[in-house]
């Protein structure tokens, strides 16, 4: 059996959870009933140790996992469009697109990030998730890395997991912000509604810090930088705070265009269809010549679109 041998250092944020829980929230194209699976049959250890499913980690444990290699149809390379910021022979920097999912999944088996990245690079297959460290929305524009080998996929998970990377986004907001600030609250899985995230005192710690770059009438272009990497993150906390992103169909509530917009903003603004939200910058110690680097991604059409449009209006 071919197998792909993965290390995980375990950082405060995991720290008192069952590993089981840990290594579905590392590993989340797997499910949490492979991952016990794979943990009973020797393929986890844990401090070089077999270990159990409900078994506890702490800070700076070290979690082993070889992951057996099963070709899956769905990881068949594919012609995706999307732009290559930068490459060479340890990562991939790329401008991913909205509307683009970024893995395989129920309702997404192919046509998808993963898929246009094999048909670049075939020894992707070779890597968890096809080197991808870490994930944007489907409907979220911008700047991913990619490790091209798993050397470099070690050094990048790491530098996330201690909070290393850097990553700028910009988004528009419904209503006007006055000031930047820091978010730090608990997030978790919404009670009643399973796809959707909540702020929760019992979630797993989330920080945001943002600033007001241009207040427009009845909206707010803000720069945010993450600290934490949670689901829907961004789009919690401003949800959270009454400032819901501009197009968010799911923590927006229903469109509002207030009184006195003009009509061609009005209209702007109903036909863009996502979140206006797009990773613009990222920044990270390159795996390679361990030189701190920092990658740009152009704002999309449509983002650009609506933020002119906000322009003209003001």
């Amino acid at each position: 059996m071919k197998l792909i041998q993965q290390e995980y250092r375990i950082d405060n944020q995991y720290s008192g959870e069952r590993i089981d829980q840990t290594l579905s929230n590392l590993l989340p194209e797997y499910s949490r009933s492979k991952i016990q699976d794979w943990i009973r049959e020797g393929f986890i250890r844990l401090n070089q140790q077999p270990c159990k499913p409900r078994q506890k980690v702490y800070a700076d444990d070290l979690v082993v996992v070889d992951v057996p290699v099963v070709s899956r149809l769905s990881d068949r390379p594919q012609s995706i469009e999307f732009e290559i910021i930068h490459r060479d022979d340890d990562v991939f920097v790329i401008n991913k697109p909205a509307g683009l999912v970024v893995h395989p999944a129920a309702g997404h088996e192919d046509g998808t990030l993963v898929n246009g990245l094999l048909n670049i690079d075939s020894g992707l297959e070779q890597l968890p998730r096809a080197g991808i460290v870490h994930r944007l929305d489907r409907d979220t524009s911008g700047a991913m890395m990619v490790a091209r080998h798993l050397k470099a996929h070690h050094w990048l998970v790491d530098q996330l997991q201690r909070r290393l990377v850097k990553r700028e986004y910009i988004a528009i907001t419904q209503g006007l912000i006055t000031a930047g600030r820091s978010i730090e609250t608990g997030i978790a899985r919404h009670p009643a509604n399973r796809k959707k995230m909540a702020v929760s005192e019992n979630g797993k710690s989330a920080i945001t810090h943002f600033q007001v770059a241009k207040k427009f009438k009845h909206h707010s272009l803000i720069k945010v930088q993450l600290e934490t990497g949670r689901t829907h993150q961004i789009r919690v906390h401003l949800a959270h705070l009454k400032y819901p992103l501009l197009g968010d169909p799911v923590y927006g509530g229903r469109l509002r265009i207030a009184a006195g917009i003009a009509p061609g903003l009005a209209d702007v603004i109903r036909n863009f269809s996502r979140q206006a939200l797009h990773a613009r910058r990222l920044s990270f110690v390159h795996p390679g010549s361990k030189q701190l680097c920092c990658f740009e991604a152009d704002i999309p059409p449509d983002f650009q679109g609506l933020l002119d449009a906000l322009m003209v209006n003001d």
